[in-house]
């Protein structure tokens, strides 16, 4: 078996987000095959074999690649709309829109919102796909595809709806499936695509969209399901009040005690948005280890409130950062989450001690990570991990004045991606995207908005 190919990256400062938040002011990192080889403080070992590449990166801060671990890609083609309403208004407003979608639309969608999470360092993205319209063709293909082509780490949550209007929920009747039509394509979705491998490219998870628009006998079949097949399960949960008064009227209790009594607490499973929550259900949460993806800007746009981050995170509990649909954040990037993660939780009542610039970027590394199962893997730069990380220029007007580097991260301007390495291969060289026209995309992502605009009658 030949040896593999080394690419050594050099005189960077880097953050490791390892255990110990271990950082070197000069360093580098050796990267072979796949896999991250060694890193350190100076110059690389002498004498090292197979060296394809160099990179000088006097200038950046290298940082493990974001994760990203809720999203709704279908939604980069309705953006713009809606924008002064909250969750349950939004939801109404759009859901008739969203179940006009076909596979044309859903594969472009979706390489809009990997291409501008991949160019802002995201090497690990989720989307939560739960609009099937009937008829719409292959949506969880074209999705994969997708991801695939962009080169980024992938995990589809496989989504679904079966509670409609006619059954006291939001989306309309014929943008739900049945029960037995959601589990069914949802097992084969799994069976299909879910690699199980320690480099896997794409994973495959369970995902009924919220208390407010599955059945009960969903969410329970869909654990158990979940479990059988051995994937990870995730949803929306305690969003808004709005969410929390419908679970306590229809079920006689808080969206975390239903989660709880329908088999969804578990350290497989992760929830979005976690907003409303009060001290037992974080205990809850805790003692379960049911992990949290924080999404602070749409949580704000759509005035949902402030999740507990400091709270969840002083109980154990596993946090990591999402962009959400970008409906709900037109931005689509992760590399800002960091920054509004900080700035919105020390609006709460933590203040200034709520979150520092390391606590933020650790959500968005090694907390993604934690809560897609993928912590052994990749979120921190060590020996062994796969090799999923990202160079960032640090020297230009934006940030040559910072003191520290990680604090230019999160506190600064959108840092620039000179170089991002996913798997140990190169997907975004100078801010463009290597394996995918992004000038292409943005076309072809307008015309498909105008496509569906028009269907949808605006």
């Amino acid at each position: 078996m030949a040896a593999a190919q080394r690419i050594v990256i050099e005189n960077c400062s880097i953050a490791t987000v390892d255990a110990n938040d271990t950082e070197y002011a000069s360093g580098y990192v050796v990267i072979a095959g796949n896999r991250i080889e060694s890193l350190g403080a100076g110059r690389a070992p002498e004498g090292l074999e197979n060296v394809v590449r160099r990179i000088d990166a006097t200038g950046h801060l290298v940082t493990p690649g974001l994760v990203n671990t809720h999203h709704h890609f279908y939604q980069w083609i309705t953006r713009g709309l809606a924008t002064d309403h909250n969750l349950f208004d939004w939801l109404v407003a759009l859901y008739p829109t969203w179940a006009r979608i076909d596979e044309q639309m859903t594969y472009t969608a979706a390489q809009g919102s990997l291409a501008m999470m991949a160019r802002g360092g995201v090497t690990t993205a989720m989307d939560h796909h739960y609009v099937f319209p009937q008829g719409s063709g292959d949506l969880s293909g074209a999705i994969i595809r997708a991801a695939r082509e962009t080169g980024v780490r992938f995990t589809l949550a496989r989504g679904s709806m079966d509670r409609s209007e006619k059954d006291g929920g939001l989306p309309p009747d014929f943008a739900v499936e049945t029960l037995e039509g959601a589990l069914t394509a949802t097992e084969s979705t799994v069976k299909e695509h879910h690699d199980s491998s320690f480099d896997a490219m794409t994973q495959v998870a369970v995902a009924p969209c919220s208390p407010f628009s599955v059945s009960t006998e969903l969410l329970r079949e869909g654990a158990e399901l979940a479990r059988r097949l051995g994937v990870r399960l995730h949803t929306h949960g305690s969003e808004t009040v709005e969410e929390e008064q419908f679970c306590k009227e229809l079920f006689g209790m808080g969206p975390t005690d239903y989660f709880e009594s329908t088999g969804w607490l578990g350290e497989d499973v992760w929830m979005a948005h976690c907003v409303h929550m009060n001290d037992s259900d974080i205990a809850a949460f805790a003692r379960t280890r049911t992990g949290v993806a924080h999404c602070p800007s749409s949580n704000a746009r759509l005035a949902a409130g402030i999740a507990r981050v400091p709270d969840l995170l002083a109980a154990g509990v596993p946090v990591g950062l999402g962009v959400d649909g970008t409906a709900s954040n037109e931005a689509g990037e992760l590399h800002t989450e960091l920054r509004n993660a900080l700035l919105i939780n020390r609006l709460g009542a933590h203040r200034e001690a709520a979150l520092d610039a390391r606590q933020a970027l650790r959500l968005g590394t090694y907390g993604g990570a934690q809560v897609l199962g993928r912590a052994a893997e990749t979120g921190s730069l060590e020996p062994g991990k796969l090799a999923d990380l990202v160079l960032w220029k640090l020297d230009t007007l934006a940030h040559a004045s910072i003191a520290d580097p990680v604090t230019a991260l999160v506190l600064g301007a959108a840092a620039p991606v000179t170089a991002s390495f996913v798997n140990g291969r190169q997907i975004v060289e100078a801010g463009r995207l290597l394996h995918v026209d992004e000038d292409a995309i943005a076309r072809s992502t307008r015309e498909q908005a105008q496509r569906l605009a028009g269907i949808a009658g605006h």
